[in-house]
């Protein structure tokens, strides 16, 4: 893990702290591993990702 991933991991734990996401606590998510925060980051925002698959029109595969 580099030090980008660390200090984006930590600045997530403080958002987190402040607005835990439904059904968990502050205190679980100041427990958690690095690797558990980043892929819990990533499971809530999955859907923010502006990718245009999905949207009407034609597609070759």
């Amino acid at each position: 893990m580099n030090s980008n991933e660390q200090a984006f991991a930590e600045e997530l734990r403080k958002r987190y702290i402040k607005e835990p996401p439904e059904g968990m606590t502050p205190g679980d998510i100041k427990n958690m591993s690095v690797d558990d925060l980043l892929d819990m980051h990533y499971f809530l925002t999955e859907d923010d990702f502006d990718d245009d698959f999905g949207e009407e029109g034609f597609y070759i595969f």
